[in-house]
């Protein structure tokens, strides 16, 4: 049950079990540090919310357990299932156009080499059950059910972070605002209907539709499983005051008299782009969608709130070991800010880029967010919901109306579909992101900068270029490691910093002549490659040649890095990190 006040005995408390949560209490049990979670529900929401599972989540969860993340990919369907985006009108009528996600193969195959995972297409109504029973079973995780706080006043706890959702009461007790747009509401249904395509088709993972019932997206979740979406205008409209009598009516229109279908789960939200006025309130930290918002166009969300969590665990880890003074905190915001930053601008720019498919209709984005707010004008609340809601309904059948001019066989029809088509291929970046997924980069004081333009600013949304610039995610390859393949992530210390050199007797020594020390702790693995003919390629990969190195955190983000040999380099990096690290120590605080 809901309660003001908690007491756990551990000394992180962390409000919410949702991916951010369960990630962030699953990072810390690796670092021995345990922590209670609180979560409102008894049960996991069933009713799907994000579906992309980029493949920095999956190394994040491999990070904090093997075995959880090799559940969670047993979820993914197979890559070519899910590999057609596609524009329809009507769902019987042949399609739009489509974007074949795996047309280029060379993409694939060059995506393959960046990490041992794929981007995946989980819903988030699977992958929570996973989340919570890793939880369950980790003795370090107090796990509590059915209970929240909704004040931390009183709350016992060293730290607490609020992981609590969009509509986070944590941070709305803490008077922590959030600044942003409103960009739509949004109605959805989550439904079966294992006949809706041919046997032996699959269906699209994505279907954008267009037609007098309806303006939409269907996303299909394999066995016959799908979610609907669509926008709606006032609350007091049928979508969200009686949501199941609504799609229950509307369903049969846009799928088919003829197609059997049973409805699961109905729900509605708030489309938003909004961050945090900080991230941190003296104890209180905010993750997740408790700190920002996007569109779901893009799938960032739920990625973005495993990567805080990432960023904010071996940070809390070395404070609450003694190592490092509370001050460390101060950089998760400094870091974490930009990137969410960069994925809700993102976000925003997929959602209205779809408006250059459908300007040739009159139906767009933009006009959606006008009549969003509009409805919702201050100057509007006096008059009576039920005469709102008539006026949305009106205004939206107007729009729909407008869709009919693509049905048809005439002159006009052929030419708008024609037009519509052309446009369609220039919205891959939509869906295929892989440089977001991971070209992110961090800044700030514990990232040792190099002079001129960042390499990964100027890399497209779609592909990414492996490097070591500071701030980076470390580029990955399987290394021979004591005779044994390994993924080079694998070889990091969770609690501690790594040099990575092809010259790794030279900097072990190096590293002890100059006494080398920060608050964590450090280690040096050697490239070697699996055959002595990639050998060559190591160095190259991460730019630092044969006798450079390349030092990385707990996170797989780079601090620094040198192409100079060590009895070069290793008094150099002792002085720069003791400028920019001993700050943080727990002698300095």
């Amino acid at each position: 049950m809901p309660i003001e006040t908690t007491k756990p005995a551990e000394p992180i408390l962390i409000v919410g079990a949702g991916a951010t949560g369960c990630t962030l209490a699953l990072l810390l049990a690796r670092h021995g540090i345990p922590s209670t979670v609180l979560e409102r529900r008894t049960q996991p929401l069933l009713h799907p919310a994000a579906h992309v599972l980029n493949a920095r989540s999956l190394e994040i969860w491999h990070h904090a357990s093997p075995k959880l993340a090799q559940e969670i990919t047993a979820l993914a369907p197979p890559v070519e299932t899910i590999n057609m985006i596609r524009w329809n009108s009507r769902l019987a009528d042949e399609p739009l156009g489509e974007i074949d996600l795996l047309e280029d193969s060379g993409q694939l195959a060059r995506v393959r080499t960046h990490s041992p995972f794929l981007i995946s297409h989980i819903g988030q109504h699977l992958l929570m059950p996973v989340l919570w029973n890793a939880l369950e079973r980790e003795p370090l995780v107090d796990f509590r059910r059915g209970t929240t706080a909704r004040h931390i006043k009183d709350v016992s706890a060293r730290f607490v972070i609020a992981a609590d959702g969009a509509n986070s009461a944590v941070r709305e007790s803490a008077g922590i605002r959030m600044r942003g747009r409103v960009l739509a509401n949004m109605g959805s249904v989550f439904f079966n209907a294992p006949d809706l395509h041919p046997k032996g088709k699959g269906a699209p993972l994505l279907t954008w539709i267009y037609e007098p019932n309806l303006c939409g997206v269907l996303i299909s979740h394999g066995g016959g499983d799908y979610v609907l979406m669509t926008a709606y205008l006032h609350t007091e409209q049928r979508i969200a005051r009686d949501s199941r009598a609504y799609w229950g009516h509307i369903l049969p229109k846009v799928l088919g008299p003829d197609v059997p279908v049973e409805i699961r789960s109905t729900g509605t939200w708030t489309m938003t782009s909004h961050t945090a006025d900080t991230f941190r309130q003296g104890r209180l930290l905010l993750a997740g969608d408790a700190a920002h918002r996007f569109p779901h166009t893009g799938g960032f969300g739920l990625n973005s709130g495993v990567q805080d969590a990432h960023n904010l665990a071996w940070k809390i880890a070395a404070v609450l070991d003694g190592s490092a003074n509370d001050t460390l905190l101060d950089t998760y915001e400094t870091e974490r800010r930009p990137v969410v930053e960069r994925f809700a601008e993102q976000s925003v720019a997929n959602h209205f880029r779809l408006d250059e498919v459908t300007r040739p209709l009159g139906i767009t984005n933009r006009a959606l967010r006008a009549a969003t707010e509009a409805v919702s004008h201050p100057l509007l609340s006096p008059v009576p919901g039920r005469l709102m809601a008539a006026t949305a309904d009106l205004v939206t059948r107007l729009q729909l109306r407008r869709t009919r001019a693509l049905q048809g066989d005439s002159l006009r029809a052929r030419r708008l579909r024609t037009e519509i088509a052309s446009r369609i291929p220039a919205q891959l970046e939509h869906f295929a992101s892989t440089g977001m997924e991971f070209g992110y980069a961090y800044d700030g004081p514990l990232i040792c900068r190099e002079q001129g333009p960042q390499p990964l600013e100027g890399e497209g949304v779609v592909s990414y270029r492996p490097t070591t610039w500071p701030g980076a995610r470390l580029p990955h390859a399987m290394v021979l490691y004591e005779g044994r393949p390994h993924p080079i992530h694998d070889l990091l210390l969770h609690n501690g910093l790594t040099f990575i050199t092809a010259d790794s007797e030279g900097w072990t020594h190096a590293l002890r002549r100059s006494r080398f020390e920060t608050f964590l702790p450090f280690q040096v693995v050697g490239l070697v490659a699996l055959t002595p003919g990639d050998q060559q390629n190591l160095p190259d990969l991460y730019e630092v040649g044969e006798q450079g190195a390349v030092l990385v955190r707990p996170d797989g983000h780079i601090a620094w890095r040198t192409t100079d040999a060590c009895r070069d380099a290793a008094d150099e990096l002792t002085s720069l990190l003791a400028n920019r690290w001993r700050p943080f120590s727990a002698a300095q605080g």
